[in-house]
């Protein structure tokens, strides 16, 4: 008896989704599959693996060592690439399940959608872009972790929706799926808030210099603001085929954003030190170019096997490092060391 009702869990679990979740939802059985076919697990639908998997790849573990907005700062509660990841998918979560979608496939995009930044933030996604001769973008990268990178070489075969989702969560994407439209908005929602609250406790700014006709709109705390823009994203989407905010509430978020890129992301201050990063990435990706059998051994691989070109294979090795990570090559390679005959 045990064992039967063990094997008929997913089933059990998909049956729910088709008696519960909203006609417009992504249905965990209806899901147009992975590349590379897989027997269905005895216990969870396909989202929900696919959610294991990018929680427990390497990419995911080294986002807590990534900037968020600012560089190495001191201070324990600043945001790093990790908690920003998880604000973005407990509020997705949230929306998801307000609106009777499924929470799974919106968690999974979310916790996979930054998998490809690069240390350092847009900082060494800007370098990167501008040495690489593919160019270089977050969303394509985090794509590319999931497909090609994660498990030496394997990739992690997600489904498609969650691969969707992943590659289209910026604002000049178009996700195919309403969990995925809940990710790119939700994203939104979690870095401007998030990265207020970051500039006031670093003094870059303060409450009160935050334009007061939005500030009226939104809220005058970031609970407030998280509490407004949450239930004007469920109220206006509730029965929709698609998500979407009251223009007023939208374009309130879309001034706040203007204000930040003006006062905080080109601001000297908070930004003083990322010419730096830049330049750092930029000497590591000559280095590796240079001397490829410095990087290790399954990243030589790719090139001998010709699965991926030198230059891709530096770009991809340099974007999955932690700051960290990165200044200590750097070191390594660039600042000689004391001599010492002992």
């Amino acid at each position: 008896m045990e064992n039967h009702l063990i094997l008929n869990l997913r089933q059990r679990q998909e049956r729910w989704e088709h008696e519960s979740l909203s006609p417009y939802a992504s249905f965990s059985d209806e899901s147009l599959g992975r590349d590379v076919y897989e027997e269905p697990c005895d216990i969870r639908p396909s989202y929900q693996r696919d959610r294991d998997r990018i929680l427990h790849c390497k990419a995911f573990r080294r986002l807590k060592h990534k900037t968020q907005v600012y560089l190495a700062p001191e201070g324990d509660h600043y945001r790093t690439r990790l908690t920003h990841t998880l604000e973005v998918a407990q509020t997705a979560r949230t929306i998801a399940r307000a609106l009777r979608l499924n929470e799974d496939l919106a968690e999974a995009i979310a916790l996979g959608h930054d998998l490809g930044h690069t240390p350092f933030g847009h900082a060494g996604e800007r370098a990167l872009n501008g040495i690489c001769p593919e160019g270089f973008d977050h969303a394509r990268q985090s794509l590319r972790v999931v497909e090609v990178i994660e498990k030496n070489g394997e990739g992690l075969n997600l489904t498609r929706e969650v691969r969707d989702g992943i590659l289209n969560h910026q604002t000049k994407g178009t996700p195919s799926t309403l969990e995925g439209k809940i990710v790119r908005i939700s994203d939104k929602i979690a870095y401007v808030n998030s990265d207020i609250d970051d500039s006031i406790r670093g003094k870059i700014i303060s409450e009160e210099e935050l334009p007061k006709d939005l500030i009226e709109i939104l809220g005058d705390s970031t609970r407030k603001r998280l509490d407004v823009l949450i239930h004007d994203v469920v109220r206006n989407s509730e029965g929709k085929d698609d998500i979407v905010m009251s223009d007023i509430v939208s374009n309130a978020i879309m001034e706040l954003r203007k204000f930040m890129f003006t006062h905080v992301y080109t601001n000297p201050k908070a930004k003083g030190q990322e010419k730096k990063a830049e330049h750092l990435l930029e000497q590591l990706y000559e280095y590796y170019c240079k001397y490829p059998q410095q990087m290790p051994a399954e990243y030589q691989m790719f090139i001998a096997e010709g699965k991926w070109s030198k230059e891709r294979a530096v770009c991809d090795y340099i974007g999955g490092m932690t700051d960290r990570y990165s200044i200590s090559k750097y070191k390594d390679i660039m600042i000689p060391s004391v001599w010492n005959i002992f």
